[in-house]
């Protein structure tokens, strides 16, 4: 708009020193000639009203304020006098409020050090409030209003404290993961077409894998003693497990449940039709099917106990998993290599298993 009205204003300067050679009547002549080309104009435009873009209406708010109203009415206008100093009154007040506007609106915004705590001391103590947390940071020698926190907290999508505090599976798994057990059944088809039902434990924390047995009849009596088996490997590695998640097979006898609970291990039915309630154990039965099943051929059940109990021991000792960055159940991680010279010597060799379908790879001695 103001390129608008400089435009305007130096089109019209123009016009005014083209007028300065002008005698009075010819002056008067081109007047009375604009006005009933004006008169023209109108009677062509009918009812439909004239449109004025903001730069001319700033142009002749500038330009005719000043006139008295009496000799606006006498001006052959295309609006109302009323209309010309109404714009003008806008002009003024725009460029008042444009000037008296604040440079910055509202209070200042909290340093990013304190809006980092807040949402610290939120993801920390599910259970705290907004309140709880002002009362926090008071503690801490930290002053700002309740409404300040209340604030940050709905910026960073944070919901209230007692939609925090619902327990929800997820953080169930994360918390208890250091005790927690899956399990569950998972078939393989020999070369003549019996199908075998294998049973395999997987620990949440570390990612171990237990091959429980393999068996063309899960009878009740079988996966029972696979039970007793588990308890007593549990006992033998010192490890101690509270809960076991298990889908609701009916190969699961009530007499498993009470085995495991007898060894202080409580089990955990996940919901009709949900595997992503056990989405561990079936990740792991996909990277099986993937990296064993899939690219050999099983002759037997010994054969097929064979082929995944050495698929275990490369699972758990030397295998990494992303979902514990990268660690082996079983083997620490190495230490980085600093020696740079030894980098550009490389000497790896491979070890492979079951005739190369597995892969391990090591520095040579």
């Amino acid at each position: 708009m103001l390129l608008r009205l400089a435009y305007l204003g130096m089109t019209n300067a123009f016009a005014l020193l083209r007028l300065l050679p002008m005698s009075d009547r010819d002056k008067d002549v081109e007047i009375l000639a604009l006005r009933h080309q004006l008169t023209i104009l109108e009677r062509q435009l009918g009812n439909a009203r004239p449109r004025f873009s903001p730069g001319d209406r700033a142009f002749l708010a500038a330009l005719l304020h000043r006139l008295p109203v009496a000799t606006l009415h006498r001006l052959r206008l295309l609006v109302r006098p009323d209309t010309v100093l109404r714009w003008h009154r806008d002009l003024i007040a725009r460029r008042h409020a444009a000037s008296s506007r604040p440079k910055q609106s509202g209070r200042p915004r909290t340093i990013r050090s304190i809006r980092l705590l807040v949402l610290r001391l939120a993801r920390e103590n599910p259970t705290w409030g907004y309140r709880r947390i002002h009362g926090e940071l008071l503690v801490l020698g930290i002053k700002v209003a309740a409404s300040t926190v209340w604030q940050i907290l709905k910026d960073a999508g944070i919901d209230p404290a007692p939609e925090r505090t619902s327990t929800t599976w997820s953080t169930f798994l994360r918390s208890q993961a250091d005790a927690l057990l899956a399990c569950d059944f998972f078939e393989a088809s020999t070369l003549n077409g019996t199908r075998l039902h294998v049973l395999a434990v997987i620990e949440h924390a570390s990612r171990r894998i237990r091959i429980l047995g393999a068996t063309a009849h899960p009878t009740a009596s079988w996966v029972t003693q696979a039970a007793r088996n588990l308890a007593m490997d549990l006992d033998e590695a010192n490890r101690h497990a509270r809960f076991l998640i298990r889908d609701r097979d009916g190969k699961f006898p009530a007499l498993f449940d009470a085995v495991l609970a007898d060894a202080g291990i409580q089990v955990v039915l996940t919901g009709v039709r949900i595997p992503r309630m056990n989405a561990i154990m079936e990740r792991w039965i996909h990277s099986c099917r993937r990296e064993l099943l899939d690219r050999t051929l099983i002759w037997n059940r010994q054969h097929l106990l064979h082929a995944l109990h050495e698929y275990e021991r490369f699972y758990n000792t030397h295998r990494p998993h992303q979902g514990i960055d990268n660690a082996r159940p079983l083997q620490p991680p190495p230490q980085p290599a600093t020696d740079r010279a030894a980098a550009t010597r490389l000497d790896i060799l491979r070890r492979q298993r079951l005739g190369g379908i597995l892969n391990e790879y090591h520095h040579a001695a």
